[in-house]
């Protein structure tokens, strides 16, 4: 009885008894099988640019049910859907860049402190860097038609708070508004926050939920100026319906650098740093 409280437990059956069955064979031990490496990617494949603000690649969430992604067409339902620009005239979504190739930012919304100082740095992108391409790999230089790309940034408030935040913000490109999300909901944005290893943006001095609410108390028009669990994206697209790149946001803090957005579309990055101190009191 002894020797058998001494054995090691694994050794008993479930009711309580010896395991008898005699123990597998010592053998050699197997080659661990290898994974096919032809599915992954390729250096060229993920470049630095493509990955995510804490430089973690990661694959690109894609909620069920969206079919908008690199190297697709963007369904004519969607370039159909209405924006709205700062006096409430409606404009196809496809209209923006139907003739040229756009950066398209999808903000959560004009209260978001963090979208805020990510667009305050959209807004020092000079306009004369989006009509010269830098020289190509192949040396040359694009023609000037060709090198043609707009900025366009998308909330999802009523239109009438364009104008205020981009004054607050100093940004002087293109802007509209989304007001029922539906091209939110077509492209794949995400509702809610997702905890990621994404870490602090770099075009984010500091986030603070007070100071949102104190703007949405305080302004002349006081709502929260749009769905505070909307998520937003970054999306490359045109001329026509082409798609070129996705990313849509995690969370918070997961815009995409700008300087990265920029090289993908070949304009020349911009330098963020000089920017003043803040001091909060």
């Amino acid at each position: 009885l002894a020797s058998l409280h001494s054995r090691d437990p694994a050794s008993f059956g479930v009711d309580g008894l010896p395991n008898l069955s005699p123990p597998h064979p010592a053998g050699p031990r197997l080659p661990r099988p290898q994974a096919d490496r032809s599915s992954r990617p390729t250096p060229a494949m993920a470049a630095p640019v493509t990955r995510q603000v804490s430089g973690c690649a990661g694959p690109i969430l894609t909620p069920t049910g969206s079919d908008t992604e690199p190297g697709q067409p963007l369904a004519t339902a969607v370039a159909d859907l209405p924006v709205l620009d700062a006096s409430g005239r409606r404009v196809s979504f496809g209209a923006l860049f139907r003739e040229r190739r756009a950066v398209v930012v999808f903000v959560r919304h004009f209260l978001c402190y963090v979208c805020k100082e990510y667009v305050e740095d959209l807004a020092k992108i000079p306009k004369s860097f989006l009509r010269m391409w830098m020289e190509d790999v192949s040396g040359r230089h694009p023609d000037v038609d060709e090198a043609d790309v707009t900025l366009i940034v998308i909330g999802q408030s009523s239109y009438r708070h364009i104008e205020p935040f981009c004054k607050l913000t100093g940004y002087s490109h293109e802007i509209y508004v989304d007001p029922e999300r539906e091209i939110y909901k077509r492209l794949g944005m995400k509702r809610g926050e997702e905890i990621s290893s994404s870490g602090k943006t770099f075009h984010m001095q500091c986030s603070s939920l007070k100071y949102s609410l104190w703007r949405a108390v305080t302004g002349p028009l006081f709502d929260f100026q749009g769905d505070p669990a909307q998520q937003g994206g970054t999306f490359i697209l045109g001329p026509g319906n082409s798609i070129h790149f996705v990313h849509r946001d995690r969370n918070r803090l997961d815009h995409k650098p700008i300087n990265s957005v920029l090289q993908l579309v070949g304009v020349q990055p911009v330098n963020f740093m000089s920017r003043p101190a803040v001091i909060h009191v």
